[in-house]
């Protein structure tokens, strides 16, 4: 396991290697969840990209510290870890509270970043008198008494019935997860709001929406990629519920790997471009 201190805090991450020039990916997890949601999106990675992932605070092995948070300690302590590996041109990869923190580095260091897959996310998610209602609602039952609810936003009713040992094991990592972690982070999701910083993102975006997603729904997900004006490549696509991740992972590592190609094209044409002005 591979750990480091940033910020006063003691993060827990996971780099995994790739051949020299390959694009680097940076996965940027949900509430309530640690790294592992994505293991079976890395492994269709490698060889293919430098992905790297790490368990935010108050999340997973990674320090609590001082709650309430803000979405700006998050996207700090990326940044610190991103310095700390010498890593630069990230592709930030961020699911739900995820794609906050991706929008908020790239608002804070957009030298860090190359370009965004903004995941079952929004500008602004959920209302305060929501997250108000679900810090309640923890303070008095704790993290046991909203795990069961949480699996019928986070997956759909099939993925429920047929895969129900997993279904069971994300179940316990949302009972487990620190609730001064969880609550800190509620508190940083209610008080996110990017809507202003939308038209300033100039990074290639593609963001994706599960069809059946409740958190999210598709239509917060379309207004947000219209909100980003700048973007030089964007692309919407319904890919089942909250977590495309882990119910549909080979479909998400393709749309991943298809928008990186899509990238690398593009930068093709204007070296090439630039190079038949410089001939004339």
């Amino acid at each position: 396991m591979q750990f480091a201190k940033l910020n006063n805090l003691n993060i827990h991450f996971q780099e995994i290697g790739a051949p020299e020039g390959k694009p680097l990916l940076v996965f940027i997890n949900s509430l309530g969840t640690d790294f592992r949601i994505w293991r079976d999106v890395i492994i269709r990675f490698v060889g293919e990209a430098q992905v790297l992932t790490y368990d935010k605070r108050g999340h997973g092995l990674s320090d609590v510290g001082s709650a309430p948070y803000t979405i700006e300690d998050h996207a700090s302590d990326l940044a610190a870890l991103l310095d700390h590996l010498g890593k630069r041109n990230a592709i930030l990869v961020g699911l739900s509270v995820g794609g906050l923190i991706a929008q908020a580095l790239y608002k804070t260091r957009p030298d860090l970043v190359s370009a965004m897959v903004l995941s079952d996310t929004a500008l602004r998610i959920g209302t305060p008198d929501m997250w108000a209602d679900r810090i309640r609602s923890i303070d008095i039952g704790g993290m046991d008494s909203l795990a069961d609810a949480t699996m019928t936003r986070w997956f759909t009713p099939e993925f429920r019935q047929k895969r129900i040992q997993e279904v069971a094991g994300y179940r316990t990592m949302v009972a487990r997860q620190p609730i001064d972690g969880y609550l800190g982070t509620c508190s940083a999701i209610r008080d996110a709001d990017y809507t202003a910083d939308a038209a300033a993102i100039s990074v290639p975006v593609m963001c994706i929406v599960g069809e059946e997603d409740i958190v999210t729904t598709p239509a917060h997900v379309y207004d947000m990629a219209a909100a980003i004006k700048g973007a030089r490549l964007k692309k919407l696509l319904c890919v089942y519920a909250h977590f495309a991740c882990i119910e549909k992972p080979d479909t998400f590592a393709n749309l991943v790997k298809d928008f990186i190609r899509t990238m690398n094209e593009q930068m093709q044409e204007i070296k090439m471009e630039a190079g038949s002005q410089s001939i004339h």
